[in-house]
């Protein structure tokens, strides 16, 4: 680990990409939160009102964090309800449909990576559209100046460019078994299930990222265009 992270910073600093300390605190971070979250989990695992409360801080914390990447935190209740609309309906069909028990040990892990799917779905989404709306904000106001109201000039400068927070899971999900075997497959694997039992795990966690994040991309897109989830200095420029 030592030697990896040493790895990483090292190419940071050749390659002048001015990440080499944030990559030896991210991963000290990892190691400590992995320790303590570790405790945690062990007792969430066995009583499921503690298992919920652990997906509602794991929620809180995936909302607190994209919000800081992409500069909206004025704006995190639209944040939070952006993701709430990727995240409750998957788990909804994965446990009201009985694809999964509705337990604590499936709650935690299921949550988990469908929470933190949709905060880095909207972490793309947001830096990518509202650098774009940046770069061409002559364009936008070209547009309220023939006329168009201002979710109309905002639709026109991003339309190119909404997608992209959805194609590096529509890739993985396209090439899985080819290129990669995602944790959830592995996962089953070593805990003694069959690959049959492994492939059909992986294959539901995949197809309910992609239609999380489908969800999470289209309502924030949607808040974007109407004002509500911006950063400060377009909130400021981008008048209805």
């Amino acid at each position: 680990m030592v030697l990896l992270v040493v790895l990483a910073a090292a190419s940071s600093r050749l390659a002048g990409l001015g990440l080499a300390k944030e990559s030896v605190v991210a991963a000290l971070r990892a190691a400590l939160q992995l320790a303590v979250v570790s405790l945690v989990i062990v007792f969430c695992m066995r009583h499921l009102l503690a298992a919920l409360g652990f997906c509602l801080l794991m929620f809180a914390v995936a909302v607190w964090t994209t919000t800081r990447r992409t500069g909206v935190r004025r704006a995190w209740p639209w944040t939070a309800l952006a993701m709430a609309c990727g995240v409750l309906p998957v788990l909804l069909v994965v446990f009201g449909t009985g694809a999964s028990p509705f337990t604590a040990p499936a709650l935690v892990p299921v949550a988990g990576i469908i929470i933190g799917n949709m905060m880095s779905a909207h972490t793309l989404f947001g830096r990518r559209q509202f650098a774009a709306l940046r770069d061409d904000i002559g364009s936008y106001e070209a547009a309220l100046a023939l006329g168009m109201v201002r979710r109309q000039a905002v639709e026109l400068v991003t339309a190119e460019t909404a997608q992209e927070a959805l194609v590096p899971n529509l890739d993985q999900t396209r090439t899985v078994g080819l290129v990669t075997l995602p944790g959830a497959f592995v996962g089953v694997l070593l805990g003694g299930g069959s690959a049959l039992q492994a492939g059909a795990a992986q294959l539901l966690v995949l197809v309910g990222i992609m239609a999380g994040q489908n969800l999470t991309v289209a309502v924030a897109n949607q808040l974007m265009r109407r004002g509500r989830l911006l950063p400060p200095d377009l909130a400021e420029r981008l008048h209805p």
